[in-house]
Parts: structure tokens; C-alpha cells; sequence
């Protein structure tokens, strides 16, 4: 930088000079060439002057950067340390708590077992005890009709002991009728801690997945709604545009909950034109994408590289309105195109079929009707084999059209690979995102 100002100044300085006039005196012209000397030389000093100040201001907001950069750095450190601590502590729990559980579960089956064959014996002793008592109240109404000068002393004997052994009898009943009352207790007890035990394994289970999930993807996601037992905050944003609302920049995996729905996972994209949750996206072909209707239900890959959102969150996210659908294709020319739609999506019982119009079209009122099928579930569609013929499950309305989940492939046949026909010609492409953009006011179907 300084040599270029030099460079300019220098320049300057002889597209400025005085002219020498030939027909002047030798010395008057040394002495306007001097003149002319000095001032280039000033102009340079202020120059150089200037450029010092804004080096020298340059170099302390770089300071600044550097420290601000340092800070964050440290944040992060600190942050990542106690998560790597945490997820540590998690791990070890949850070995323990899953061999408690085992052992819990099989005392639980002894314990029922037991109280089964306690409750069969207790049953036994009952009949015994009132067929005794029968036979008892038979002999006491007998005795009592005889004199007791007819009773030997044997007879009188043998009755006490008779009475005794029935007392004996019933005390033991009561006795065996308490225990049983009180491995009852037990018995609802251990299954409390067992259900209990259960619902903290499940939960650290989750805490250990997105410990496992912090790994490859970014930790500013779902970090501030992470608690310290193990558990989400009950205060999860209802989609990627409230994750943005609420203070957050960086793009990356985030934790919402829509309305009506458990929480999950999703990649919100965070730039210039606007807020976005993505769908699907493809770029490698890694990821098989010809999957079965259950796994286009409840999603598949890897947020880091390719994967399908699944299409019961897509719908938790799309029945919350204000939104539109944008789909980026890259070509195997490397030329991207974008398209972007009005859309209504519906649920699981009209295997969630989806509304489109082009938003570029706003007089256009009709929308057009596409309905979701795979190799294995199709309910609907005008060609059933689309899915086979095409590979991957998709919106088909007219096999051929668009189908951006099918294989990866440059080389024919290219009808099993993903294509797009919006317009004239169709467009054989190598990547794909798809993509819900969250608007600030709804927009009228």
C-alpha cells in the first residue's frame, strides 16, 4: 500500500510540474524547478502522514478483532470442556442405570412369580380353613347336645388339641395374609423405581445421541436449550424462524417443537435472503435415498452430508403456516437454478399430499395436486410403478416430470435418476436442496 502511494504521489508530482520555459534564464530556471521541489515534498509528507494515521488505526481495530476473536475462543473452549464432561458423566450413569434395570427387571419377575404362587397357596389355606371351621361348628353343635358325663377324658383332651391346632391355623393365615400385603407393597414399588429408571435411561439415551450428534454438527444449535440433567428446555422454539427471532445467527442443527409435536432436530439456514429449514439435501449421491415408506415417514442420513428431514416433521413444520418452498438444483454443468412455490401440505391420511403454484405466478389461482408414494406404499397416483421405474420415494403426479430422490447418475438410463422437468426440457442434476423459507406475514393461498 505504501509503495503504491509513493507510486501515485511520484506520478502526480511530474503530471503537475512546471513547465521549463527554453526561452527563460538558466537560473530563473533551477530556481522554479526548486520551488516545485518543495511542494511535491510537502504533499508527500502529508501523504505519508495520513497513511501512518490509518495504518496506525488499522492495526488497533485488528488488535480489537484478534481479542474479541480470543474471548469467543475461550467461551467456546470453556463451553465444549463442561458438554465433553457432561456427556462423560452421562455416559457412565447410563451403564449403571441399564444394568440396574436389568437386575431390576429380573427380581420384578421373581417377585410376581412369588406373589402369584403366595396368592395360590393363601387361596388353598381359606378353603381349608372354612371346610375346619365347617366341621368345627358340626362338632360343637354335636357336643353340646351330649352330657358332658358321656365325654371321656380323653375325648375332652383330644377336642383342646383340635381347637388348638385350628387357633395355630389361624394365626398362621393372618401371619401368611400380612407378608402377602406386604410383598404387594414391594412388588408396586419396584416397579415404580423400574418405570422411573426407565424414563431416566430413555432420556439420558437421548442425551447420549445428541452427544454422539455434537461430534459432526454444529454445537450452537441446540447448546442453549440443553440442561444439565440430561433433558431439553421446555421452552423449545416452534421452528427455525423463532430460533432467529430469539437471537440466533449461525447456521447449523437446532432444537424446535412445533405445535402438537414431540421435539427434533432440524439444520436452519441463516443468510441475506431470508430464514430456512432444510429438508433434503444432496450432493454426492452417499446416502441411498430408494428407501421404504416408514423411513421416508420418519427421515434418513445425515445432517452433515445428505439426508431427508422425514415426512412427519416436514408436516409438524409446514401446518404452522407462513412459509414457502424453495428448491436449488445444480446441474452436472455446474449451473444452478431456483425455483420457489406457494404450497399447502397435507397429512399422513392423504399420504401427505402437497399443493403447488408457482410464486413467480401470483394471478395463477389453481394449484397443482401431487401425492407422496415409495416402492412400497402408493394410494392415488395416476402410474403406480413410479416409484419402482423411478427409484425413491417423491411427490409424483406424471412419472418422468420431477423426481429429486432418485439415484445419483450422469450415464443413461437417466429416468432412474434425478431429474427436473419444470418448463421445457428436462435437467439431469448431481445436487439438490430443498428448503421451507419462514415469512414474518402469512401469505394468502
Amino acid at each position: 500500500m505504501l509503495l503504491l502511494l509513493l507510486s501515485l504521489l511520484l506520478v502526480s508530482s511530474q503530471s503537475h510540474s512546471f513547465p521549463t520555459d527554453l526561452n527563460l534564464p538558466e537560473h530563473q530556471t533551477e530556481t522554479r524547478l526548486r520551488f516545485a521541489a518543495l511542494d511535491e515534498v510537502r504533499l508527500l509528507a502529508n501523504g505519508l502522514l495520513q497513511l501512518g494515521h490509518s495504518l496506525k488505526d488499522f492495526v488497533q481495530n485488528t488488535k480489537n478483532q484478534i481479542n474479541d476473536i480470543f474471548q469467543k475462543l475461550n467461551i467456546f473452549d470453556k463451553s465444549f470442556y463442561q458438554l465433553s464432561a457432561l456427556a462423560s458423566e452421562i455416559k457412565e450413569e447410563e451403564e449403571e442405570l441399564k444394568k440396574t434395570t436389568v437386575f431390576l427387571k429380573a427380581n420384578n419377575e421373581e417377585i410376581k412369580s412369588l406373589s402369584l404362587e403366595i396368592n395360590s397357596k393363601v387361596e388353598d389355606i381359606i378353603k381349608e380353613r372354612n371346610h375346619l371351621r365347617s366341621q368345627v361348628g358340626g362338632l360343637e353343635e354335636k357336643l353340646s347336645g351330649l352330657s358332658q358325663s358321656l365325654l371321656s377324658t380323653e375325648q375332652v383332651a383330644e377336642i383342646s388339641t383340635f381347637k388348638e391346632i385350628i387357633q395355630t391355623q389361624e394365626k398362621s393365615i393372618t401371619d401368611l395374609l400380612k407378608a402377602v400385603n406386604e410383598q404387594s407393597e414391594q412388588l408396586n414399588n419396584q416397579r415404580t423405581k423400574i418405570k422411573g429408571l426407565e424414563n431416566k435411561l430413555s432420556i439420558q439415551e437421548t442425551a447420549g445421541n445428541l452427544q454422539r450428534n455434537r461430534q459432526t454438527n454444529s454445537l450452537s444449535g441446540y447448546l442453549p436449550y440443553f440442561t444439565s440433567d440430561g433433558s431439553f428446555s421446555s421452552d423449545l422454539p416452534k421452528d427455525c424462524g423463532e430460533v432467529f427471532n430469539r437471537g440466533q445467527k449461525s447456521s447449523g442443527l437446532y432444537a424446535i417443537k412445533p405445535h402438537e409435536s414431540k421435539h427434533f432436530l432440524v439444520n436452519c439456514e441463516f443468510t441475506e435472503e431470508g430464514v430456512f429449514t432444510v429438508i433434503q439435501r444432496r450432493h454426492d449421491g452417499s446416502v441411498d435415498f430408494d428407501q421404504s415408506w416408514e423411513k421416508y415417514e420418519d427421515g434418513f442420513g445425515d445432517f452433515s452430508s445428505e439426508f431427508w428431514l422425514g415426512l412427519k416433521k416436514i408436516y409438524a413444520v409446514a401446518r404452522q403456516g407462513h412459509s414457502l418452498l424453495h428448491v436449488q438444483i445444480e446441474d452436472w454443468r455446474k449451473e444452478k437454478h431456483f425455483i420457489v412455490y406457494r404450497y399447502i401440505l397435507e397429512d399422513a391420511a392423504s399420504n401427505y399430499t402437497i399443493h403447488l403454484k408457482l410464486q413467480s405466478s401470483p394471478a395463477v389461482d389453481e394449484y397443482t395436486v401431487f401425492r407422496f408414494s415409495t416402492k412400497d406404499h402408493n394410494d392415488g397416483n395416476q402410474d403406480p410403478n413410479c416409484a419402482q421405474d423411478y427409484t425413491g420415494g417423491w411427490w409424483f403426479s406424471i412419472c418422468g416430470d420431477i423426481n429429486l430422490n432418485g439415484k445419483c447418475i450422469q450415464s443413461r438410463p437417466r429416468k432412474k435418476g434425478t431429474h427436473w422437468k419444470p418448463g421445457r426440457g428436462t435437467t439431469i442434476f448431481k445436487a439438490s436442496k430443498i428448503s421451507i423459507s419462514h415469512l414474518t406475514k402469512p401469505q394468502t393461498p
